[in-house]
Order: C-alpha cells, then structure tokens, then sequence
C-alpha cells in the first residue's frame, strides 16, 4: 500500500456501514461519497438538458413545417398550442419520471450513478421499493430548486426580509448532506434510503455461471453442488445480487450466515467448513435459471414474486 493511497483507505473506511437484512444476514456497504453523488446529479442533469434540447429543436421544427402547410390559419394556432401542451408535459416527465423509473429499476441507480458506481438502497437491508423512490424524488424540488432560485432572488432584494430568511431556510435543505456522516439527503431521510458504492469489479472465475454450474466440486472437500428446479425456484434476482455481493465480499461471518440461511430455506443440513463452495455452485446455478427464464420472457424480481 503506498502513502498517496493509505488516507484514501482511511476515509472508504470510515464510510462502510454493516446493515442486518429481514432475514437476519449481514451485509457490508459503502456509503457513497458526497462528491459521486454531487457527479451523478451533474451527469443526470446534463442529459436531462441535451435530452430537453434536442425534443425543443425537433418540436420547433414540426411547428415551422405546419405553418408553412398550413398558413397563418387558426388551425395552426391550435397545433401551436397542442405543441407547448405537449412539451410541458414531456419536460413534466421528463423531470420526475427520469429519476423515478430509473431508481425502481433492478440496478436502483440513474445513468448518472451508473457512470460514478453508486446506486440507491434500503436502509434497513431490505428490496427498495417503489414507494421509497418516490418519496425520496419528489423532495427534490424543495431541495435542489428552491434553494437556488430563493439563494438568486434574495441578493437582489425584490423579496425583502422574507425572500433572505426564505433562501436561509432552503440552503438548510441544498446542504443536508454535509450535516450527516451518511450524506443523506431530507429525501433519503424521509424514505429510509442511502446511496451506497456499488463497484462494478468483475467476478472471479469461479464465480461465473459456466464454470461453478459445470465444474461445482469443492476444492476443499470434493464435494459437488447440484441443486434441483424446486431448489432454485425459491429465490430470485434481487436474492441473486444480495449472494454476489456477499461472495465479492468474503467476509467469514457473512458467508456463513448466508449458507445457513439458504440451506434452512431449500431443506439442506448447513453443515460447515465449506460455506464458499456451496455458495459459489448455488450463485452459479440460480443465476444460470434465472438467465434461462429471462430468454423467454419470465422474471423473477425476488422471493415474493
């Protein structure tokens, strides 16, 4: 380890949260540093405006091309008017949908976050649900907005004493993150979420599904890992990425408590001694039936679905 790179490790360190899922395992996070997250919401909002722009210029063209169809009709009134109907409703959209639609997917993160490797999470351990990420968007407005347009207004005056205190009250809002060692912004507060690291490092070979599916036998005691459609039908893709977190983790404790776990769930003696065998061969084999059910149009979200 070199010097430069010691602090670093120090500070990452200090962002790493332990959080005991509904089902009793532990799972290590990473807390997401302010400045991904400050990168993301920059990447998010650069496309949302190249987006808006390119929608306004091909808007603006449709409307040249029926006046010139058309003339100075009022019919082609209309038309205009049908076309900033429909451009504030895209922009609508387009600022509240982006975000949402984005977060409830499987990945839990904007392209943005993508880009920066981070990604939205339950606090509690737990799936995210859509009801969290929509709460958690729909402060952005309070959070992000009116403090900027109170903190532009308020120098010039035309507010008086109320648009200060205004722009004061919203900045508490803008700066929340710095106020909390999880930089949780007053929508993750109310939702019960964080945005964590989410690395994009790639599985060892002897996590990837041709080869644990097909070899499966374990180093240490020989022993090969077969389960059956009964077995892996229990747990789906969310269970998936909660397995291939713990196993790109490695820690013992957590191993062990996962093995328990699935091994009470699919009817298996846990046994012990050769926890990352058994789960390496079971990540394999759910992940290879899941891939296998997506090819013809069947997901399983989790283990409720």
């Amino acid at each position: 380890m070199t010097a430069g790179a010691a602090p670093h490790l120090a500070h990452r360190a200090k962002r790493r949260r332990d959080v005991v899922t509904p089902e009793g395992i532990a799972l290590p996070f990473t807390v997401a540093s302010r400045g991904a997250r400050a990168g993301a919401l920059l990447l998010d909002l650069t496309l949302m405006f190249v987006t808006s722009i390119v929608v306004t210029l091909a808007l603006i063209w449709i409307a040249g091309g029926l006046f010139e169809a058309i003339g100075g009709s009022g019919e082609t009134s209309g038309a205009v008017e049908f076309i900033a109907v429909f451009w504030t409703l895209f922009w609508f959209l387009l600022w509240n949908g982006y975000f949402m639609i984005m977060e409830m997917g499987p990945r839990g993160a904007t392209f943005g976050k993508r880009a920066t490797g981070i990604r939205v999470a339950s606090r509690e351990g737990g799936r995210l649900t859509p009801e969290a990420v929509v709460a958690r968007n729909l402060l952005r407005d309070i959070e992000l907005f009116l403090p900027i347009v109170f903190l532009m207004s308020a120098p010039s005056g035309e507010t008086g004493a109320a648009g200060i205190a205004a722009a004061a009250w919203f900045l508490v809002f803008l700066l929340f993150p710095f106020f909390n060692r999880d930089a949780l912004r007053a929508g993750d507060l109310i939702a019960g979420t964080w945005v964590v690291e989410a690395p994009r490092a790639a599985l060892a070979e002897t996590l990837s599904t041709e080869g644990a599916a097909r070899e499966g036998a374990s180093a240490l005691t020989g022993a090969e890992y077969r389960f059956g459609e009964a077995e892996l039908s229990i747990y789906g893709e969310y269970e998936l990425q909660t397995l291939e977190r713990v196993l790109r983790d490695g820690r013992p404790e957590a191993l062990e408590s996962v093995h328990q776990a699935i091994c009470r769930k699919i009817g298996w003696n846990p046994g012990n001694g050769d926890e990352r065998a058994f789960l390496e061969a079971f990540y394999a084999q759910l992940r290879a039936r899941l891939e296998s059910d997506m090819r013809f149009g069947k997901r399983k979200a989790d283990k409720f679905s």
